[in-house]
């Protein structure tokens, strides 16, 4: 008789029973008549596993090494890099005609567990089952399983450092007079990681170069720039070597992207059929924002079109005043009037919001102030930005000398407005103290890491380097002033907190915010940078600890050149906050240095020797 759920035999009634050959303990029959602790004590489950292993990680670009020359970015704790420690402990998986190993392991659970930041190591504690005997007794046991991290250089990063790696070439080119362009285009490659698989990026007077290891990269970086900025490419292939046993070939491919010459508030005069094509708009506008498409706006009724990449370089046309620093002029608002315009220059009605942001604004130059009593009068889309007192830049259409002929004509004749307003200035720069108005700044932005190319370098020896610092300098001031101004630019890139913001965010805790009560904030200026704008964990100027510092010191001296960036960020976010998030378990710091490497084996519950074969049997 089969006593049903027990899986031994039962003789009248009676369960035979043994006693433990350790023990003397009285246990169902089993092959070893052992009872399942003295099996516990005496066998090891973790027979044939591997308790230390070695991870590669390429110091470059953080990567860790997969398997046949594979590299996988994955961050600390994740579970990405969970699979990959798992992978490389050798005795989880049973191979075949394997027999000397024991019987086919369970992997049940595994977490990591905490090390130094600085330690090379990385250890994960491994719950695992195994059945021990024929009869099915099976056994749980924890250990600690350490992966040495070694520095191997991946493919790319070795290319990086040889000369002449590169397979394609992305020459990027706009002849104008500045590099503001090339400064917010840098901001869109950092936000979108398009740079990513970049062997180096260099700089010129015109542009900047990037060199790619392949050509699908390089088709990819193209792709992006089609949709950020209005451009055309020409390409072009080098022959650099040839097989011709096995008709195979080698090239350098070379891409010249060319972008328009328009840029940011510029000052246009469209041709007549490019403004009736557009929406019938005014042939005097302003370029409001640059993108895949050139928007531009009436700066007298606030109308907008769009040009499209395609129709611009079907007939390129140029602009009448460039937006240099020479060719704007500081004007002081000194009243405004509001404007409701019922019909704009295409006849078509106005919005209500257009019309709520038409003014008409009094305002003399700021050299003229004290010299003598010139005023003007003339509207603007920014007037609702507008109060007294306030600073913008614009154009002085008397004095303004343009470089297109019917433009010229129609200026001469009265048709212009004698001024056109640009943006408006905000901070120190309103001030006239542009030194003082970075420093005051509340934000900041990341900059890629640019190589000076040869024609900068050339410069530099023939003692040009001072002016061409100071015209940077102005650029960059330049730029940062049109981000403060205009809030559908910054949605574009990222702007990062300054120390100024973070000290104002610490006061608004505390609650000493007097100097913002003082301040006389105008609601109505919806293009004035706020705190909610700015991101976060920027560390390009944090203050790291004690530890982090050392850590710092070691890595320029090169004291330790192996320590790695994940291990450095892994700091500042928090220990065991990304494993939390992919769900896996964490062995704080306090357990980890009283555990044991290897658990004592616990016999699992519910499993009885013959239970297979009995299982059998009443089928």
């Amino acid at each position: 008789m089969i006593a049903e759920g027990a899986g031994v035999t039962n003789f009248g009634g009676t369960t035979a029973t043994i006693l433990c050959c350790c023990c003397a303990t009285p246990i169902a029959p089993n092959p070893s008549n052992t009872c399942s602790s003295c099996l516990a004590s005496q066998s090891d489950v973790t027979r044939g596993i591997s308790t230390e292993a070695t991870l590669h990680q390429c110091r470059g670009c953080s990567r860790w090494h997969q398997d046949a020359g594979k590299w996988m970015g994955c961050e600390l704790e994740s579970r990405e890099l969970m699979a990959l420690c798992l992978t490389n402990v050798s005795g989880l998986k049973k191979r075949k005609n394997d027999h000397h190993s024991g019987g086919k392991v369970r992997l049940i659970d595994a977490a990591w567990v905490w090390t130094e930041p600085h330690s090379m190591r990385l250890k994960i504690r491994l719950t695992i089952q195994r059945e021990v005997t024929s009869g099915g007794t099976i056994l749980q046991q924890s250990f600690v399983v350490t992966f040495i991290v070694r520095n191997q250089q991946c493919v790319e990063c070795q290319a990086a450092f040889r000369q002449g790696s590169w397979k394609s070439l992305v020459q990027v080119r706009q002849r104008v007079g500045h590099k503001r362009t090339f400064l917010y285009l840098e901001q869109l490659i950092l936000k979108h990681g398009a740079h990513r698989g970049c062997l180096s990026i260099e700089t010129f007077k015109d542009g900047m170069d990037f060199y790619f290891p392949d050509k699908g990269k390089a088709a990819r970086f193209i792709s992006f720039l089609e949709d950020v900025v209005p451009m055309k490419v020409k390409s072009s292939k080098k022959l650099i070597g040839t097989d011709d046993k096995s008709n195979v070939s080698n090239y350098k491919y070379t891409n010249l992207v060319e972008i328009c010459t328009l840029c940011k508030d510029d000052l246009l005069f469209l041709p007549a059929k490019l403004a009736r094509h557009i929406g019938n708009i005014s042939r005097l506008v302003l370029i409001k924002n640059i993108s895949n498409v050139i928007q531009v706006i009436d700066p007298l009724t606030g109308q907008t079109g769009s040009i499209e990449s395609d129709a611009y370089w079907r007939d390129p046309f140029r602009a009448v005043v460039t937006a240099a620093r020479t060719r704007l002029t500081r004007y002081v608002i000194l009243g405004k009037d509001p404007v409701f315009l019922e019909r704009n220059a295409s006849k078509r009605g106005t919005s209500k919001k257009q019309r709520s942001k038409l003014a008409l604004i009094t305002a003399a130059r700021e050299s003229d102030l004290g010299a003598n009593d010139s005023q003007l009068e003339e509207r603007s889309h920014l007037g609702y930005l507008m109060k007294s007192g306030d600073v913008c830049l614009g154009y002085d259409m008397r004095e303004c000398q343009l470089v297109d002929d019917e433009a010229e004509d129609a200026r001469t004749n009265g048709k212009f407005p004698d001024m056109v307003f640009v943006r408006k200035l905000y901070g120190g720069a309103a001030s006239g103290e542009s030194d003082v108005a970075a420093k005051k700044r509340m934000f900041q932005l990341q900059r890629l890491d640019i190589k000076k190319g040869e024609e900068e370098e050339d410069k530099k020896k023939r003692r040009k380097g001072k002016s061409d610092a100071e015209r940077e300098h102005m650029d960059e001031e330049d730029f940062m002033q049109e981000l403060e101004a205009d809030r559908e630019m910054r949605t574009r890139v990222n702007i990062y907190k300054s120390e100024i913001a973070v000290s104002k965010e610490k006061k608004k805790e505390v609650g000493s915010n007097n100097d913002e009560e003082n301040e006389e904030e105008d609601e109505d200026d919806d293009q004035k940078i706020t705190l909610d704008e700015l991101l976060d964990n920027l560390v390009l100027d944090s203050k790291p600890d004690h530890v982090e510092d050392d850590a710092a010191m070691q890595l320029m001296s090169g004291e330790d050149a192996g320590l790695e960036e994940g291990q450095q960020l892994l700091s500042l976010v928090g220990e065991g906050e990304r494993a939390a998030k992919d769900k896996i378990g964490y062995v704080g710091r306090d357990e980890a240095l009283n555990m044991q490497a290897k658990d004592t084996a616990v016999a699992v519950a519910g499993n009885v020797w013959g239970k297979e074969f009995i299982d059998q049997l009443e089928k």
